[in-house]
C-alpha cells in the first residue's frame, strides 16, 4: 500500500485584534502618559518655581508677627512725683469662628466682663468669618482673672489675653484739667497729653512667634523690631501747691455757690506755672464722656474782663511817662463822671485821692482820670507788651488769646472803660503773666507749664527760659507795687488777702459778666490778684470765681480769702522766710519772750 504523501502542520494565527480594543489601550497609554507629565510638570512647578509661595502658605498656618507692647511716657510733677503713669494690663481678644462653637457660654463670658449678653452674641455672628476681634480692651486684674475661670470652667477654645498699657492719673480730678488724658489706642485726646503726644507716646516693637493650633505661643522666632517707650515729661506743677490751691478753690465755690472758678500760680522768677486748678472738676480716671464744659481748662480757655485788676496798670503807664506820682492829687468829685453821653460811677464818693488812694479805694473815676491825661497808643502799647490779645506760649491745646482792639478803633468810652478793666478781656494765666512784671520789676518772663532746667556746663538746656523783655522801669514797678500794698491793708479792698508776717500786695476785682443779652443784672466774675512777699516777689497768683450767688460777689470778700488761705500754706511749703515781722513775732522766733 502505497504512503500517502505527508503533510505540514498548520500554524496557528493569532487572532486579529478587534479595532475596539486596539483604541482603548492607546487612549490608556496616552492618559497615563499625560498624566505622569502632568504629575512631573507639577512637581516640578511646586518644589521649584513656586517654592517661596508655598513656603509663605506653610508658615501662615503656624506663623504670627505679634506686637511688643512698650510704654508711654511718664508725667511728672517738679519734683518727680509721678501725674500720669502706664501700667501694664490685659485685653481679651477671640476667633470669632472658634467662639462661635460656645454660643452657650456667652453668656456667663458676658456677664464677667461687664458687657450685653445679646450684643457679644451679635458681634460674635457678624464676625464669624473674621479670626480676630477684641471683646474688651485693658481689663482689671479681677475681670481677667474671672475671665479664665470662665473658659476653663465651659472648656471654651479660641480666647487668649495679650498685654496692654494703660493710663493712670494718680492726681485724679485735680490735676485733671492741665494733664488731659489718652484714649483706648493710648493717644493724648486733650491737655498736655495732647500738646505732648509726640513726646509721649510709645512705638511698640514686632516680634515673629509661632502658635500652636490653639493659637498658644510655642517659641519665640526672632524679634523683629525693639520696643521703644516714650519719654517722660516734667511739668512746672507742684503736687503740694497744686492740691492746696484745689481745695481752697473748691471750697470757695461751693460756700458762695458760684458757677465755678481758676486759680493760677506762678514763679515770678522763672515764669513756671506752679499751681493751675479749675472749678467744675472731672476725674480723668473714670467715665470721659462727661459733659465737655467739666474738661474746659478754663484759665486757658475762658477769657474775662478783668475789672479793677487793670488798674495798676493804667497807673504804671502814666508814671512811665512822668505825668503822675503816687502823691498826685485826683479829684474824683461826687463819685461821679460824665464821658460823652455815659456815666462812670464810683462805689462811695470818695472825694479827692492821692495816686495812691485811687488803688487803696479802686475808684473808678480816679483811673479814668488818670488815663486821660494819656493818649490812646499809651495805654494800648502797654496792654499790648503785658501779653494781653496775645498767646501765652504755653502750648497749651484751646488756648484763647483774648481780645483786645487796636487803639484806632477805640471811641472815648472805649478808652475809659479800659481804664477799670472792661472793653478788653484776658485769660486767668494771662493775668497772672502781666502781674509777674509787676512782680519782676517791670520784665516780662515767658511763662510754662514744663520745669526750667538751668543751663549746665555752657550747654542750655531746652526747656531753659528764653530771654526775658523789660515792659516797665524797675522804678515804675517798685512803686505800684507799693501802691498794692496799701489795697492788702485795713484800708483797702482785700483785708482778708493779709498774711501775718508777710507782706503782701494786690488788686481786687469785680467785673459784670457780660452775655448774649449785654451784662446780666447779678451776674459778677469776684477776682483777686497779688503778689508775696511783696517787698521782693516770690510768688504770683490770680483766683477768679465765676458767678458766686451766696449773697457776697465783691472780689475782696469772695477771691481774697481764697490767695491768703493758699499763699499761707505756700510760704510753709517753699519754706519763702517772713519779711514783715513784727517786734513780738521777731522775739517768738528767737525763742524769747517779750518784756511785760
Amino acid at each position: 500500500m502505497a504512503k500517502s504523501p505527508s503533510r505540514r502542520p498548520r500554524r496557528l494565527l493569532p487572532p486579529r485584534a478587534k479595532p475596539n480594543l486596539v483604541w482603548r489601550r492607546r487612549l490608556l497609554v496616552g492618559v497615563l502618559s499625560a498624566a505622569f507629565v502632568t504629575l512631573s510638570a507639577a512637581v516640578f512647578y511646586r518644589q521649584v518655581i513656586e517654592t517661596d509661595f508655598l513656603r509663605t502658605e506653610g508658615e501662615r498656618r503656624y506663623l504670627r508677627d505679634a506686637e511688643i507692647a512698650a510704654r508711654r511716657g511718664m508725667i511728672m510733677d517738679r519734683n518727680g512725683e509721678p501725674l500720669a503713669v502706664s501700667t501694664p494690663v490685659e485685653t481679651v481678644w477671640a476667633d470669632p469662628r472658634r467662639l462661635a462653637e460656645h454660643l452657650d457660654a456667652l453668656a456667663p463670658l458676658a456677664s464677667v466682663l461687664g458687657l450685653d449678653a445679646g450684643a457679644l452674641r451679635e458681634k460674635v455672628a457678624a464676625n464669624r468669618e473674621r479670626g480676630f476681634i477684641y471683646l474688651k480692651r485693658r481689663v482689671s486684674f479681677d475681670e481677667a482673672r474671672q475671665v479664665r475661670e470662665v473658659i476653663a470652667r465651659h472648656q471654651i477654645s479660641g480666647i487668649d489675653f495679650e498685654t496692654e498699657y494703660r493710663r493712670f492719673y494718680p492726681g485724679a480730678e485735680v490735676f485733671g484739667h492741665v494733664i488731659g488724658f489718652t484714649n483706648i489706642e493710648d493717644r493724648g485726646q486733650e491737655g498736655m497729653e495732647l500738646a505732648y503726644d509726640d513726646l509721649l507716646k510709645a512705638e511698640p516693637g514686632l516680634r515673629r512667634i509661632i502658635r500652636d493650633g490653639r493659637h498658644r505661643i510655642v517659641q519665640e522666632v526672632e524679634q523683629i523690631r525693639p520696643p521703644h517707650p516714650g519719654k517722660d515729661l516734667t511739668l512746672s506743677l507742684d503736687r503740694r501747691l497744686q492740691f492746696l490751691a484745689y481745695r481752697e478753690l473748691m471750697k470757695a465755690v461751693k460756700e458762695h455757690k458760684a458757677r465755678g472758678g481758676t486759680v493760677v500760680v506762678l514763679d515770678v522768677a522763672s515764669g513756671e506755672v506752679l499751681a493751675m486748678v479749675n472749678q467744675p472738676g472731672y476725674n480723668p480716671n473714670a467715665d470721659r464722656e462727661t459733659d465737655a464744659d467739666h474738661r474746659r481748662n478754663r484759665a486757658l480757655t475762658d477769657v474775662m474782663e478783668p475789672g479793677s485788676t487793670a488798674k495798676p496798670f493804667v497807673v504804671a503807664a502814666a508814671l512811665e511817662k512822668k505825668l503822675i506820682s503816687p502823691g498826685t492829687r485826683i479829684a474824683t468829685g461826687s463819685g461821679m463822671m460824665m464821658v460823652g453821653k455815659n456815666t462812670v460811677r464810683d462805689v462811695h464818693n470818695y472825694g479827692n485821692l492821692d495816686v495812691t488812694g485811687v488803688i487803696t479805694k479802686s475808684s473808678n473815676v480816679g483811673s479814668v482820670k488818670i488815663a486821660q491825661m494819656m493818649d490812646y497808643a499809651t495805654l494800648w502799647n502797654l496792654y499790648d507788651q503785658l501779653g494781653f490779645g496775645h498767646a501765652t506760649g504755653v502750648g497749651f491745646p484751646g488756648e484763647t488769646v483774648g481780645r483786645l482792639r487796636h487803639y484806632t478803633k477805640w471811641r472815648p468810652f472805649d478808652h475809659a472803660t479800659m481804664a477799670f478793666g472792661y472793653s478788653f478781656s484776658v485769660t486767668a494765666l494771662q493775668l497772672a503773666q502781666s502781674y509777674g512784671v509787676l512782680a519782676a520789676d517791670g520784665v516780662k518772663r515767658p511763662v510754662t507749664l514744663l520745669k526750667r532746667i538751668p543751663a549746665t556746663d555752657g550747654h542750655p538746656d531746652e526747656h531753659a527760659a528764653p530771654s526775658a523783655v523789660r515792659v516797665l522801669s524797675a522804678d515804675t514797678a517798685r512803686k505800684v507795687r507799693a501802691m498794692m500794698e496799701t489795697v492788702v491793708s485795713d484800708k483797702g479792698t482785700a483785708k482778708q488777702a493779709q498774711i501775718p508776717g508777710y507782706r503782701v500786695g494786690g488788686k481786687t476785682g469785680t467785673a459784670k459778666k457780660a452775655g448774649p443779652g449785654g451784662y446780666g443784672a447779678g451776674r459778677y466774675q469776684s477776682v483777686f490778684a497779688g503778689f508775696i512777699p511783696a517787698g521782693q516777689p516770690r510768688l504770683v497768683m490770680v483766683v477768679m470765681v465765676d458767678e458766686p450767688r451766696g449773697g457776697a460777689y465783691y472780689g475782696g470778700v469772695v477771691a481774697a480769702p481764697v490767695f491768703q488761705r493758699v499763699m499761707e500754706g505756700a510760704m510753709r511749703l517753699l519754706n519763702i522766710p517772713p519779711d514783715d515781722l513784727e517786734p513780738s513775732m521777731l522775739l517768738a522766733v528767737a525763742g524769747r519772750e517779750p518784756a511785760p
